[in-house]
């Protein structure tokens, strides 16, 4: 009778899940319908709010309706570098757009993304249409964006970070040494140190002195630009920051790094008086996500005449790609079909990886070789386009990065984790077994490996770096002896590569665009731009949504502040053995 109660209660309880699950899809679904197909019209004296507190993202998918529901409200949204494009190139010839309202506190994304987002806002100020920003407090990236605001209000009572760059690593020998993993480590390259997480405590010498290298060179660029909008030299930043001037909103007006405090009422007076319209008037603010479904003003070019522009975001690997990875099945297939569409006379590769798969790189840079005998094929780096992200773009014609991406780290890794000490000691679990031939059980994490088993992984290592630096000497025009002069794993700024031969040109997407149709011999504006591959529906979205988030949540359920190392550890799993990727963790803040 017990048991029997049991499957009678599981019965119930799993009703009533599906009964919410199917709500909430219903629900997502109907929102979906009503609102895919309603036009916005634009009032007349409208303000552009432009809600840049969210991941930005190289091609994010459609709004999810539901993101505030099953989050909790506690996720941020996602926003799509070409839907900023849009809609500003639009608001820019828009007369019913009078300006925008920047709000961007703490805009989740890279350097060379917030420069690209920067340039847009700059663009749009061709126009000679405002842009004010107000904030209640104030992060290094939205102090960035807002240096370009006619007007930039901050809540007089909020706060404001801005005291320079930093970059952390994490360290996870001492975790091992604790559980019982002992990691076995092969690389080739002094500056290699996506792996000295796994055996060091601190950064060695060589990645301290490449790290303190590109962190400064993107700090000049970050905050150089930053001074040339406020109408400041450098040198005074550079004392603002040392000196820690900056402590709550008022410094931030008095040295001239934002204009205004105010709060949320004093802003938008000061809106109206711009908007020319009467005292507590209300404002016209339309958002992003309405404006992208209002009349596009912005002429296209011709049909028969396109750019594509193939995404590529995230770790790589083989297979299909997933959200956040590269899958080098996907972007071989969308090459193979530009490849063959007579329409795509071009095509744009957009990277954003500090890389992962070995194998799949090359994969992705044989297809890249075979597609640039057919058409023109430019890499356009994102904020990150190192390792394997940057075999993927070596075989390119041209490329294009901006100067705070980090790129190169040419260079191979292996890692293996011996995970013996942790079954036997810790846990009490113990393994045997036979087998026919000496290495026929080869490799295995349950015991130590012997020397001839070491040997086989670093020869592989070897000869995966001796393609790696070869293919990267011939699309560069170089000599190998040259090229492993810049490789060793060693990280570069984009402006740093650009005067090392790594990268021709500096800028973004568009220029990557621009350089594209002259390579491809077409007319400005007789083009359009298609990316690639094209993103999931809403619903599709909505439906992988509930896998991943639940797999996160159960482990920030059972492990807390330590979900992430947790989720570290088992992308650690799914990697194959050899590896070709930048610092593995990463911070820089």
């Amino acid at each position: 009778m017990l048991q029997f109660l049991k499957y009678v209660f599981a019965t119930i309880v799993g009703i009533f899940l599906f009964t919410v699950l199917s709500f909430f899809l219903l629900l997502g679904i109907g929102s979906l319908m009503s609102s895919s197909d309603t036009k916005t019209e634009v009032a007349a004296n409208s303000v552009l709010k432009l809600d840049l507190n969210q991941v930005i993202r190289e091609n994010a998918p459609e709004e999810d309706p539901l993101n505030d529901i099953l989050s909790g409200g506690n996720s941020p949204g996602q926003v799509s570098l070409p839907q900023i494009k849009e809609a500003l190139a639009n608001a820019k010839i828009d007369p019913n757009i009078k300006g925008i309202y920047l709000k961007a506190e703490n805009p989740m994304a890279g350097f060379a993304t917030l420069k690209e987002v920067r340039e847009y806002l700059l663009d749009f100020k061709k126009s000679n249409k405002f842009i004010y920003s107000y904030a209640e407090t104030m992060t290094e990236g939205g102090i960035y964006l807002a240096s370009v605001a006619d007007k930039s209000y901050i809540t007089p009572a909020g706060g404001v970070d801005f005291n320079g760059l930093s970059a952390n690593y994490t360290f996870m020998k001492g975790l091992f040494e604790k559980i019982g993993i002992k990691p076995e480590i092969f690389r080739v390259g002094e500056y290699k140190s996506a792996v000295e997480p796994f055996f060091l405590t601190k950064m060695s010498d060589a990645n301290r002195e490449q790290t303190q290298s590109f962190i400064s060179d993107i700090a000049n660029n970050f905050y150089g630009d930053i001074a040339s909008a406020r109408k400041l030299s450098l040198e005074e930043v550079n004392t603002i920051l040392n000196k820690a001037l900056i402590q709550e909103p008022s410094d931030a007006v008095k040295y001239k790094i934002l204009t205004n405090t105010g709060y949320w009422d004093e802003f938008e007076t000061a809106l109206r008086h711009e908007l020319g319209s009467e005292k507590d008037k209300k404002i016209e603010y339309i958002t992003l996500n309405k404006y992208l479904k209002a009349d596009k003003l912005v002429k296209e070019g011709s049909n028969s005449n396109r750019i594509a522009v193939i995404v590529g975001e995230g770790d790589i690997l083989s297979g299909e790609s997933q959200d956040g990875t590269i899958g080098s099945e996907t972007i071989v297939k969308e090459l193979q079909k530009a490849r063959k569409d007579s329409k795509i006379k071009a095509i744009v590769l957009r990277i954003n990886s500090g890389g992962g798969s070995a194998l799949a790189s090359d994969v992705m840079w044989r297809e890249v070789e075979l597609t640039k005998k057919v058409k023109p094929v430019i890499a356009s780096m994102g904020d990150y386009a190192a390792s394997g992200g940057y075999y993927m773009a070596m075989g390119c014609d041209t490329i294009v990065a901006q100067p705070t991406t980090l790129t190169g780290s040419i260079g191979i890794f292996g890692v293996m984790f011996n995970v013996e000490k942790l079954m036997n000691e810790k846990l009490g679990v113990t393994f045997d077994g036979v087998k026919s031939h000496e290495y026929a059980n080869f490799p295995s994490a349950t015991r130590t490996m012997t020397d001839a088993e070491k040997n086989m992984i670093q020869n592989g290592v070897n000869k995966g770096y001796e393609s790696f630096t070869s293919k990267a000497a011939k699309g560069r025009h170089m000599s190998v002896e040259k090229l492993k002069s810049l490789a060793s794993g060693r990280v570069w700024t984009g402006s740093q590569g650009q005067a090392n031969g790594l990268v021709d040109i500096l800028g973004g997407i568009d220029v990557a665009i621009k350089v594209a149709a002259q390579k491809a011999k077409l007319k400005e504006g007789d083009y359009r731009v298609k990316y690639l591959p094209i993103q999931k529906s809403s619903i599709e979205t909505l439906i992988e949504k509930f896998g991943n988030d639940q797999e996160d949540a159960k482990l920030k359920a059972y492990l807390g502040d330590f979900a992430p190392y947790a989720k570290q550890l088992k992308n650690l799993q799914s990697m194959d053995k050899i590896q070709a990727r930048m610092p593995f963790e990463l911070e820089i803040k």
